[in-house]
């Protein structure tokens, strides 16, 4: 979790487990009172953590581009006569991604304990797609993967379940997702480059490996630990913590059907940047489409800037080249991929952000209360 996301566990004393049994509740299903509301996004994309971190993005992006030596009006002309049938392609690919995810989450909220037949008002699928638009927006304009976060306020505003219990079916989402992401990415790898990969691929696989061996163990040390860390916790925290171990591990516990969907979506995402390339006239093989999404979906995990602006460029591109695609394609296929995955976003995630605070607003004034 990063330190943007713990802001919103800090709270007012909360009752423990034995007010909850005198109300005739169990701590698991008992929602969360006092969660305070996060700053809005436009206050967390006006400050200053934010401009530098788009700033980073910039330089890094001007460094990619000068190394290579890439000419940025021969990729300007190339991608204006991108085939645009296999563009709508790409697009339709990755919000089909999107879709299958707000179903993945819905069935792992309902393995913690937050579904209709537990009380709780889930949004139907076209409810929990908007919930999922929204975060990955988020994530596009902030940094820290605040996105994630912000995914469980929305849902604890729309359903008053707890906060920190489907915030850790989200970790434990983001876990099955990165294991299975690194799984797919090295045999993929592995058909390109054989086991002779570039420095820099073998670079992105070791770094993978190393993500995903640090969040296994992170996640045994808390389940092991669990009791141990919980002692060290103010009061105020210490029902948080334990639905936050509550939504991790009871979505952990059958991580099956979650992770064979996990794989599909990678696969997915390997379909798109197949299509972005393909409608630039570059027929790049499916296997290496996959490992090149991959990379950039590994590197966006980086929470310095929003969505890895400027790194998943950079090694999308140098992806590209070391599989024999021109500089000058390479950039193309990379802004236009990013046209689909980022810039889209923002297009379609911004007047519905801003139709949420005003619905949000309404029910306010509505209900003072």
């Amino acid at each position: 979790m990063t330190a943007e996301s713990t802001k919103f566990l800090q709270n007012r004393p909360v009752e423990v487990d034995s007010v909850s049994a005198a109300h005739g509740t169990t701590m698991e299903n008992e929602p969360d009172r006092q969660d305070p509301a996060p700053d809005s996004l436009g206050r967390r994309f006006l400050n200053l953590r934010t401009l530098v971190s788009f700033g980073i993005a910039i330089a890094i992006l001007f460094f990619v581009f000068r190394g290579l030596g890439i000419d940025l009006g021969d990729a300007w002309g190339r991608m204006k006569q991108a085939n645009l049938v296999l563009l709508a392609g790409a697009l339709a690919i990755f919000y089909s991604t999107l879709a299958a995810r707000a179903l993945r989450w819905k069935y792992m909220l309902a393995r913690a304990g937050i579904s209709r037949a537990q009380g709780y008002p889930v949004p139907a699928f076209s409810g929990m797609f908007q919930i999922i638009l929204l975060s990955w927006f988020a994530n596009c304009v902030v940094p820290a993967r605040l996105g994630d976060a912000y995914r469980s306020f929305l849902l604890k505003e729309r359903t008053s379940a707890s906060f920190g219990m489907s915030l850790g079916t989200i970790l434990a989402e983001r876990l099955i997702d990165l294991v299975m992401l690194v799984t797919v990415l090295l045999g993929s790898g592995l058909v390109v480059f054989g086991t002779r990969a570039p420095d820099q691929a073998e670079t992105a696989f070791l770094f993978g490996g190393g993500v995903v061996l640090f969040g296994v163990v992170g996640v045994v040390v808390l389940w092991l630990l669990r009791d141990r860390i919980e002692q060290l916790l103010p009061v105020r925290v210490m029902s948080h913590y334990r639905k936050l171990n509550v939504g991790i591990f009871k979505v952990l516990r059958k991580p099956i059907p979650y992770a064979a969907t996990s794989v599909l979506l990678w696969l997915g995402d390997g379909l798109r940047v197949y299509l972005v390339a393909w409608s630039l006239g570059q027929r790049i093989s499916y296997q290496a489409a996959i490992m090149v999404a991959l990379i950039s979906a590994l590197v966006s995990v980086i929470p310095f800037t929003p969505a890895g602006l400027g790194f998943v460029e950079g090694f999308m591109v140098t992806a590209l080249t070391q599989i024999g695609v021109p500089p000058g394609v390479a950039i193309a296929i990379a802004l236009l991929d990013r046209i689909v995955t980022y810039f889209s976003l923002i297009v379609f995630g911004l007047p519905l952000y801003l139709w949420a605070l005003r619905s949000d607003l309404k029910g306010v004034r509505e209900n003072p209360g």
